[in-house]
C-alpha cells in the first residue's frame, strides 16, 4: 500500500516537472520564431498580426517534438534533485523502497509520453505544418518580390517529349504537389535556353505542371503576364514527393503508405523508413533518458559533487544528440541500415543509464 502510493506520487511529480519544462520551451520556441517571422513580414502590406502569429504557433509542433528526449532528461534530472533535495528519497529509502521501485513510475510515464508522441501528437503536428505551409504562402504570396529569384529553396530537374526544365520552388505544400515562389528555366530538345518562368504557384497535375500567375521572360522578348502556363513534364506524384517531402512532413500513420508507394516506384525510401523507426524508437528512448538522469541525479547533496554530475548527464544527452545525427546521415547517405541508425542511439543511451544505476544501486 505504501509502495503503491509513493510510486503514484513520485510518477505525478515526474510528469508534473517534465510537462513544467516542455511547456516553458514551447513558449520560448513559439515567441522566438513569432518574433522572427513578424520581422520578415513587417515590409508586407495588408498582413494581420493574427495570421502571422497562427503561421508561426502551427509550425511550433513540428519543433517542440525534436526536444521531447531533452525534455524528458531535463525533466527527470530537475524531480530527483527537487526529492532529493527535499530528503524525500531519503525517506523512502528508509522505508525500505529501492531506487529501482521509484524509478519505474517514470519510466511508465516516459513510455506512455511516447506512444502519445509518436501516434497523436505527431500526425498532429504534420497536419499544423501544412496549415501554416498555406498561410505563409498566403502571406507571402502578396508580395511584388515574390517572383525574385532565389539561391534557396528546392530544385528540382526535369524532362519531358518537348524538353527539359529546372525548377526552382521556395515553399512546399502537399509533400510537395503545391508549390509557391516557382522559377522554372526551359530548355529544347537540344539543350538550348528558351524561356525563364516565374510564378506564384505550381501545382502537380497528369503530364504537367499548372503555374498560376506567370510572368514569361524569353529572350529578344518584352516580359509576358499569363493568368497560367502548362510546363510539360514526365514525374509522377511519387518522384515529386522523394525530391520535395521531407520524411518530417509526413505523419506517423502515412509513413508506411509512403514507404511502400516509394520503393513500388523504384526509389529509395531510406529517409521515410528512418523517421518510421525513429518514432517507433521513440518511447524507449524518452525512458532512456529517465535512466541516464536518475543514473547523475540520485545522490544525495550532503555526498556533494551534485553540480558535476548533472553537467556530466547534460553532456550525455549532447553526445547522444551528436550520435543520433551522424547515423541519421549515414543512413540518408546509404552507410548504415534505416533501422540500425534509429535505435543504436536508443540502446547505447539505454545500456549507459542502466549499467551506470546498477553500478551506483547495486554496486
Amino acid at each position: 500500500m505504501i509502495a503503491g502510493t509513493l510510486a503514484r506520487y513520485f510518477g505525478m511529480s515526474f510528469l508534473n516537472t517534465v510537462a513544467a519544462v516542455f511547456l516553458g520551451l514551447v513558449a520560448m520556441v513559439a515567441l522566438l520564431d513569432c518574433i522572427e517571422l513578424m520581422r520578415r513580414t513587417a515590409d508586407i502590406p495588408n498582413v494581420s498580426g493574427w495570421m502571422v502569429a497562427k503561421a508561426s504557433l502551427f509550425r511550433v509542433p513540428q519543433v517542440t517534438e525534436r526536444i521531447l528526449p531533452f525534455c524528458m532528461l531535463v525533466g527527470a534530472m530537475s524531480c530527483y534533485l527537487n526529492l532529493s533535495r527535499r530528503l524525500e528519497l531519503v525517506v523512502a529509502r528508509s522505508a525500505g523502497i529501492s531506487a529501482w521501485e521509484f524509478i519505474s513510475p517514470a519510466l511508465i510515464v516516459a513510455l506512455a509520453l511516447g506512444v502519445t508522441a509518436t501516434t497523436l501528437y505527431n500526425p498532429m503536428a504534420a497536419g499544423l505544418l501544412e496549415r501554416s505551409k498555406r498561410l505563409q504562402a498566403e502571406i507571402f504570396g502578396e508580395r511584388s518580390t515574390g517572383l525574385q529569384d532565389s539561391a534557396s529553396g528546392f530544385w528540382l530537374r526535369q524532362r519531358s517529349a518537348e524538353g527539359q526544365s529546372i525548377l526552382n520552388a521556395t515553399a512546399s505544400r502537399q509533400q510537395g504537389l503545391e508549390l509557391g515562389g516557382v522559377i522554372a528555366f526551359t530548355f529544347d530538345a537540344a539543350g538550348h535556353f528558351q524561356e525563364r518562368v516565374e510564378a506564384v504557384t505550381a501545382v502537380l497535375q497528369a503530364g504537367h505542371w499548372r503555374l498560376e500567375q506567370v510572368r514569361v521572360f524569353a529572350p529578344g522578348s518584352p516580359p509576358a503576364d499569363r493568368a497560367a502556363y502548362l510546363l510539360a513534364t514526365n514525374l509522377t506524384p511519387e518522384q515529386v514527393r522523394e525530391s520535395f517531402a521531407t520524411p518530417e512532413s509526413v505523419s506517423f500513420w502515412q509513413l508506411p503508405v509512403y514507404i511502400a508507394t516509394t520503393e513500388h516506384a523504384g526509389f529509395v525510401a531510406a529517409g521515410y523508413r528512418l523517421q518510421y523507426h525513429k518514432l517507433l524508437a521513440q518511447p524507449f528512448m524518452l525512458a532512456a533518458m529517465v535512466l541516464l538522469a536518475a543514473a547523475v541525479s540520485l545522490r544525495f547533496f550532503r555526498f556533494g559533487g551534485v553540480q558535476k554530475m548533472v553537467m556530466g548527464g547534460m553532456a550525455a544527452g549532447f553526445l547522444l544528440y551528436v550520435l543520433a545525427k551522424i547515423t541519421d546521415d549515414m543512413s540518408k547517405a546509404g552507410l548504415m541500415h534505416p533501422v540500425a541508425a534509429a535505435w543504436l542511439p536508443v540502446l547505447i543511451a539505454g545500456v549507459i543509464g542502466l549499467v551506470a544505476l546498477m553500478y551506483q544501486e547495486d554496486g
